[in-house]
This record gives structure tokens, sequence and C-alpha cells, in this order.
């Protein structure tokens, strides 16, 4: 998954949830312009902001190895 398609399911699963950028900010303790910066594709979040914002929405980060089901 690249960023674009991380800010994409960031900003669906948010609206989903009706929580504007404002509070999914506040209450996932990352700064606003960062939010909107990887819902629109153009930001590069560190693991800790993805696990933050992902948290609050009820989504979880999966690694695996590529090809693997």
């Amino acid at each position: 998954m690249n960023n674009k398609e991380f800010g994409s399911k960031i900003k669906e699963r948010r609206k989903i949830l009706k929580i504007n950028q404002e509070d999914l900010s506040e209450i996932s303790e990352v700064a606003l312009h960062t939010i909107s910066d990887i819902e629109s594709g153009k930001g590069n979040p560190t693991f800790q902001v993805m696990h933050k914002i992902c948290d609050v929405l009820g989504l979880e980060l999966d690694i695996r190895i590529k090809g693997e089901e």
C-alpha cells in the first residue's frame, strides 16, 4: 500500500465514523496538518503516527511477506 492508498483508507474510514479531521487530530494526538497531508497522499507518516490514527479509527496495520495472503 502506498501513501496515497493509505490516505484514502484513512479518509474513507473517518467519514464512515463521522469524525472530522479536527476531532481525529485531537483524539489521536496527531497534528491536523499531518492528518490533512496523509489523507491527500502527500504525507509520509511514521509507524507511530499511522498506529495512533489507525487505533482511533478502529483499524489495524498488518505487516506480512509480499505475495502471501
